[in-house]
């Protein structure tokens, strides 16, 4: 990363840098410098821009947003960069609900719907502008356009965007003289936060999010598209994965985090969650992102990845390789019992289903297979069923929403989503797992340190549903073959 070390010819040489700074300004140039760096720069205002594909979704949405809050303030706050350590920051990422409003990712942006006289309400994203070039800021400003690149100028995100646009730092003032009710998206903007202190209430706000949340359980044909592309995005990190397995030799759970993470940011907009590239033993902790390990001849191989386009929507799919392209005895029969149970979960989504469906299916399958192995001792599958037994293995549930966020939809009403029903447009996970912890002494020795997940994108139809990601294989021997396909 560069110093931008050229900032310390700017200052007075006999001054202390500290001293230089106010609110991210270096002050102290020569008038000669700063009249030369005000003239002798082309317009680069672009002209004849359309609006962008997603225009359209997000001015329905936002309209789907106003009929359920008449009459009140809506603040929907994008974010700013969040500090990584001392001065720099993370790659930033606006909040899911402002993208699903607006289609923009700008920082420090907010979209406020403002009540009409007559009902409804108007639309305005609150944006920084082009840097000031009269006044230096765009190149005094640490965060002016020469340092962090052009940003589009008010005209050209309106069009864009298909609604008005202002300026941001006009917004507190607007903020702060505005009456009436109000909801805010709170915790995400400290400077709207504040504006809006007192005349909000949590559990207002605790509403609007639920109600944010809410829109986005049924996604519409623009969402379903980008999805779909994020599969296929996937599928084919996946493949540049088994192309890195080394058959012979070990290969390091960071190199093949690194793999797919090189395809999502060539595809898309980069890994759409902390990618899990869990080998060996490690494959039985859920939540395993240290990815410190080595992925050995004769291990399985436990990837759950995805990739967020630059829409930033998200797959999230997960396969369980064996490293040297076939499966051991044992891992094919953990493998096996894995399939079956998610060939039951995908079966139960349809329309007009409980959520709780797919889950109820593929535990009871696990269940099963749990059960013949002699797990549960002398009693039934049923049994250990009704007493949960079978989650001493099974961990996890067996699925959740996805789109702009991995785990979608996650500030919705329980009765409107884990206790609601299925309707077309929705897309979830469905993903059981076995996990047989290395020390866990009530599995037989050879089933120790195997952990086996499948994992596919399901989107509700009218008829049934489809899986957007069937591009990888499923069934063990589908996988043996592509394996072995990949690698020539």
């Amino acid at each position: 990363m560069y110093d931008c070390s050229i900032k310390e010819t700017m200052v007075a040489a006999d001054a202390d840098e500290n001293k230089q700074r106010k609110n991210g300004l270096y002050r102290r140039v020569s008038a000669e410098l700063a009249e030369n760096m005000r003239h002798g720069w082309a317009d680069t205002e672009r002209h004849g821009l359309e609006p962008v594909a997603q225009a359209p979704y997000t001015a329905r949405r936002r309209e789907e947003l106003s009929a359920r809050f008449p009459g009140e303030l809506l603040v929907v706050p994008a974010g700013g960069p969040k500090v990584r350590a001392n001065d720099t920051s993370y790659p930033f990422r606006p909040t899911s609900d402002y993208v699903y409003l607006t289609g923009d990712q700008s920082p420090e942006a907010v979209l406020v719907l403002e009540p009409g006289p007559r009902g409804g309400h108007r639309a305005t994203a609150y944006l920084l502008p082009r840097s000031d070039r009269e006044n230096g800021e765009f190149w005094l400003d640490y965060h002016g356009e020469l340092w962090d690149g052009r940003r589009n100028s008010l005209t050209e995100n309106a069009r864009l965007l298909g609604l008005p646009c202002a300026d941001v730092r006009s917004l507190a003032d607007l903020l702060r003289a505005a009456t009436g009710p109000v909801r805010l998206l709170r915790g995400h903007d400290a400077g709207v936060d504040a504006a809006l202190a007192g005349r909000t209430t949590a559990e207002r706000d605790d509403e609007f999010r639920v109600a944010l949340s809410e829109l986005r359980l049924v996604k519409d044909d623009f969402e379903i598209a980008d999805l779909r592309f994020a599969c296929e995005a996937t599928a084919l990190g996946f493949e540049d994965v088994v192309r890195a397995l080394g058959a012979a030799g070990p290969t390091s759970e960071r190199l093949i985090e690194g793999t797919f993470f090189t395809r999502a940011r060539i595809e898309g907009n980069d890994v759409g969650y902390a990618s899990i590239c869990a080998a060996g033993s490690h494959a039985t902790t859920l939540h395993w992102v240290r990815n410190d390990g080595e992925a050995r001849p004769g291990d399985l191989l436990l990837l759950d990845a995805g990739v967020e386009t630059r829409n930033l929507y998200t797959a999230d799919i997960t396969r369980t390789l064996p490293v040297d392209g076939r499966f051991s005895p044992v891992q094919r029969m953990v493998y096996d019992a894995v399939h079956a149970a998610q060939e039951a979960g995908i079966a139960a989504v349809k329309p007009g289903a409980a959520y709780r469906d797919f889950h109820e299916a593929a535990q009871r399958v696990l269940t099963e297979h749990l059960a013949a192995w002699g797990l549960f001792g002398d009693r039934s599958a049923d049994e250990a069923y009704e007493l949960g037994l079978q989650r001493r293995w099974t961990l996890a549930g067996t699925g959740h929403m996805l789109g702009l966020d991995v785990h979608d939809c996650a500030r919705a009403r329980t009765g409107t989503y884990v206790d609601g029903t299925l309707e077309p447009g929705m897309v979830l996970t469905v993903e059981p797992g076995i996990y047989f912890q290395s020390d866990d002494l009530t599995v037989p020795e050879e089933y120790r340190g195997i952990g086996v997940r499948i994992e596919d994108d399901i989107l509700v139809t009218d008829e049934g549903n489809e899986n957007l990601s069937a591009g990888l294989p499923r069934e063990a021997a589908e996988v043996e073959a592509w394996m072995a396909r990949l690698r020539g």
